[in-house]
């Protein structure tokens, strides 16, 4: 069976030497999460800091910092998992199998939440100031809760079937936001957001509670690709080998009865207040918004509990970890949610919505010798449509038939193929004037920006080049161009400072400079960046820089490009503008006194040495 609670799941780590105690008092004013940041590069162990100053609560961090302990917690309920997704996928197949199907059965059973007369987590009462004050980089406007579960209910149909568990930040202190009130940082295409509504809509104050640690399973639950219809309360029964108990508190709303804390409160009307900034995902920071506010009634505890945090930043991060975990859950039902998808993936060094790779099947003319894209272009529409996949920018899909061996994980060799493939007149679809995901400034407002989806398929077309061959002789303002990878050459260019959302002279100058006979185009991508070393460096500085930086509509330009019919191709290189805008949040960095001080703690002869 599964752990009940977070301190089960700690003691268990423990044992096993997968989770280490500290003892010595840290801050969690950057220096906790510098830690965990650290621990989590290194492949190290879960960490519990016992001696938090400031709170009387213990922290734990790095819970899901690596695939193999992420599976080890949750390995007595994956085979359910696995004959649940084969029952979705092949129901006779499934039902052929007796041993499959009673795991199936015994999965369903697990679906259903139970009540509790006694619920650990409500027995005590503190404030949100006595929570840990975790602020994980320099710039946050205040501490936040990093791995809230945020439960709503439509207030139309009341009950687990309406119900909403989602990981929306949470600000706790800082900004103009009073002692009994907090900020929920809910994005576009959130399930809250449709409950929030239905309660403006019926002038009601709409009840939320928040939970805080709890069985892991929830953690995991609250950000799963869940089929609609299924709550994620029910699902995270299933993931943790158990029926989810639960209380409910003053507002009508369910507890789990093992979660550690409680927030417990209300929205009332659309009151908002600045939230932010805060170091995000991405790897820069989101900016100050209005978001909604929660009143809170009251925070609820269990004894002895423990706040388990996480520390984002630029990728990879632990929810790296964990997202390559939710794929393996998840990724077998693509086919069936998306017909003619073989797969999807968010890559994760570009901040995971910004690019999305993705192998589809041209089968609209299997007759001809070298196709173009068709159901290519049909399947990009349909993945674009599917839940957070929607606020991808940039979508590169290739024909699973081209090559069957194609591995969308190996970044490189799946760009390689689409290069040597690519049709600049052809291939490139821009959606203007659309929605992207609200942490990334790329774009022409917040929640505002374009898409691009490549779609490229047929025999290949071109070797692409490895080293630069004569003199390029580039213009004024554009030097240093360095190879980044087979096809992509990266050039450094002056600081750029045209208005948002509108393309850049200078960029336009760059591409009429050349036609399509120069050997500049012998690379079919060029990346134009403010540090070429840097962003060629490696892979992984080459997708962050290119895809977190750049707005298809407003950075995308061609050598010879031309817009017929209102399609925009080029005949020679696709030049991406991937330059710091004057619009752009800031990347995140240290405070360098703090840096040095955890950098103590990891020296020889430091509280801990050999972890990081």
């Amino acid at each position: 069976m599964g752990y009940r609670n977070l301190s089960e799941c700690a003691f268990d780590l423990e044992k096993k030497g997968m989770l280490v105690r500290v003892d010595a008092e840290l801050d969690p004013h950057l220096e906790i999460g510098c830690v965990q940041r650290r621990v989590y590069e290194a492949g190290g162990p879960a960490l519990l800091f016992a001696n938090v100053r400031g709170s009387r609560f213990p922290m734990l961090g790095n819970l899901f910092g690596t695939t193999e302990r992420t599976r080890y917690i949750f390995r007595d309920s994956l085979r359910v998992i696995e004959a649940m997704v084969k029952m979705k996928i092949s129901p006779k197949e499934a039902a052929a199998d007796f041993p499959s199907l009673l795991k199936a059965i015994a999965g369903a059973y697990r679906l259903l939440p139970s009540g509790k007369r006694f619920s650990p987590v409500l027995k005590n009462i503190c404030t949100l100031k006595d929570l840990p004050q975790l602020v994980s980089w320099p710039m946050d406007g205040g501490a936040f809760v990093t791995l809230p579960l945020v439960y709503t209910e439509n207030p139309a149909s009341r009950g687990f079937r309406s119900s909403n568990l989602g990981m929306y930040r949470v600000q706790i202190s800082g900004n103009e936001y009073l002692e009994n009130e907090a900020g929920l940082h809910y994005q576009i295409h959130r399930g809250i957001g449709v409950h929030h509504r239905e309660a403006l809509r019926r002038g009601e104050p709409l009840p939320v509670n928040i939970f805080i640690g709890g069985a892991p399973a929830l953690t995991v639950a609250a950000v799963m690709p869940l089929p609609e219809g299924m709550p994620e309360l029910a699902f995270a029964g299933v993931l943790g080998g158990r029926r989810i108990g639960y209380g409910r508190t003053p507002n009508g709303l369910p507890v789990p009865s093992e979660a550690d804390f409680c927030i417990s409160g209300h929205i009332y009307g659309n009151e908002t207040k600045p939230e932010g900034p805060f170091g995000d995902h991405i790897g820069y920071y989101s900016l100050r918004h209005d978001f909604p506010v929660m009143k809170v009634d009251a925070v609820y505890h269990r004894d002895n509990a423990v706040y388990p945090f996480t520390s984002v930043g630029r990728p990879p991060q632990e929810d790296t970890s964990f997202g390559e975990f939710i794929h393996e859950l998840t990724g077998g039902l693509i086919p069936e949610v998306l017909p003619g998808v073989k797969a999807v993936h968010a890559v994760d060094a570009a901040g995971v919505h910004p690019l999305l790779f993705a192998v589809g099947s041209e089968r609209y003319a299997p007759y001809e010798d070298n196709p173009r894209p068709k159901e290519l272009l049909t399947q990009a529409n349909a993945v674009l449509g599917q839940g957070q996949l929607s606020l991808a920018k940039y979508l590169f899909i290739s024909n699973y038939f081209d090559n069957e061996e194609l591995d969308i994980n190996d970044a490189e060799a799946f760009l390689v193929h689409m290069l040597e493939r690519a049709d600049w007149r052809r291939d490139l679809h821009f959606q203007t004037s659309t929605t992207i995901d609200t942490l990334d400034y790329s774009g022409s407002g917040l929640n505002e920006g374009s898409k691009l989806v490549i779609a490229a398929c047929g025999e290949k077309r071109r070797e692409l080049p490895t080293e630069i061959k004569n003199g390029l002789n580039l213009p004024d303002g554009f030097s240093e161009p360095r190879v980044a990878m087979p096809g992509v050459l990266v050039i450094k260019g002056t600081k750029a400072d045209a208005p948002r959302g509108m393309e850049d002279e200078r960029m336009h100058a760059f591409v009429r400079r050349f036609d399509a006979e120069h050997p500049i185009n012998r690379f079919p991508l060029i990346i134009i960046a403010d540090d070429s070393e840097f962003t060629a460096r490696n892979l992984s500085n080459l997708l962050w820089v290119s895809f977190t930086r750049s707005n298809p509509a407003s950075d995308v330009y061609g050598i010879e490009a031309e817009t017929v019919s209102k399609h925009f191709g080029c005949r020679g290189s696709l030049v991406i503008d991937a330059r710091i805008k004057p619009h752009h949040a800031p990347a995140l960095e240290m405070d360098k006194d703090v840096q040095k001080r955890v950098d103590s703690l990891f020296a020889k002869g430091g509280v801990l040495a050999g972890l990081g």
